[in-house]
């Protein structure tokens, strides 16, 4: 049986690759690194401004990322379709322990997206809801990932989906989903859809058509003075 490409399929089984993933170890070294070709940045060096810029707000209260908003969108491949998004999405840094991240990440969020579709092709209405953990920003985009809690697939529930927002309504807003257009990958000859890592997702390659959203940026934050993958601290 053949799908043609739409939003109508985040639904549908995925597979979960397994294995261990040496993620932690590799933000660890990456947050480790230094260079030794700097060693005498300019002052106006942009390496050397960011640097300035996070130590000068380093002890001072920053705002918190977050994501709000609801709307319709127009997806390419589903253009009869009313698909619709709601986000209301706020960092939560370091509050989500895990085994080999006790301290948890600084992309951490909290929050709920919800998603309605209504398919032209058949007159069927689904809605889902999902559980924000993970939020990063960049001016007035954003990328975030949630676990589903509610589905009319009870074989949907706690996986993880990917989002991505960019500000503004009708003519500027964009909204992208993991499903229909990325997130695959073959594995032992198999064409798969593996289960999404936090925070990843395609561009907001959706443009908004009724409603919008709200990016609010803001820097990672310092990490804590004994985190540390794989230790409790």
């Amino acid at each position: 049986m053949h799908h043609k490409p739409g939003v109508e399929r985040y639904p549908f089984r995925r597979r979960t690759v397994t294995g261990v993933v040496g993620a932690a170890t590799a933000f660890a070294v990456l947050c480790g690194l230094s260079s030794a070709a700097s060693a005498s940045p300019s002052p106006s060096d942009p390496v050397s401004k960011a640097k300035a810029e996070a130590r000068a707000g380093a002890g001072k209260a920053q705002p918190s990322a977050r994501v709000s908003g609801q709307g319709r969108i127009f997806f390419a491949y589903a253009p009869d379709d009313d698909i619709r998004f709601s986000v209301e999405a706020t960092a939560a840094p370091f509050s989500r322990p895990l085994d080999q991240l006790p301290k948890g990440m600084p992309t951490d969020a909290r929050g709920t997206v919800t998603i309605y579709h209504w398919k032209a092709a058949n007159n069927d209405t689904r809605r889902g809801e999902a559980s924000v953990d993970c939020l990063v920003t960049a001016g007035d985009t954003a990328t975030l990932s949630a676990v589903v809690t509610k589905s009319v697939d009870p074989r949907e529930i706690g996986k993880r989906m990917g989002f991505s927002v960019k500000t503004g309504g009708p003519g500027k807003g964009r909204f992208g989903f993991d499903w229909a257009v990325s997130n695959v990958d073959v594995v032992d000859g198999k064409t798969v859809a593996p289960r999404v890592g936090t925070c990843m997702a395609p561009a907001p390659f959706a443009p908004v058509v009724k409603g919008g959203f709200n990016v609010t940026h803001a820097e990672l934050p310092p990490l804590p003075a004994d985190w540390q993958p794989g230790r409790n601290g």
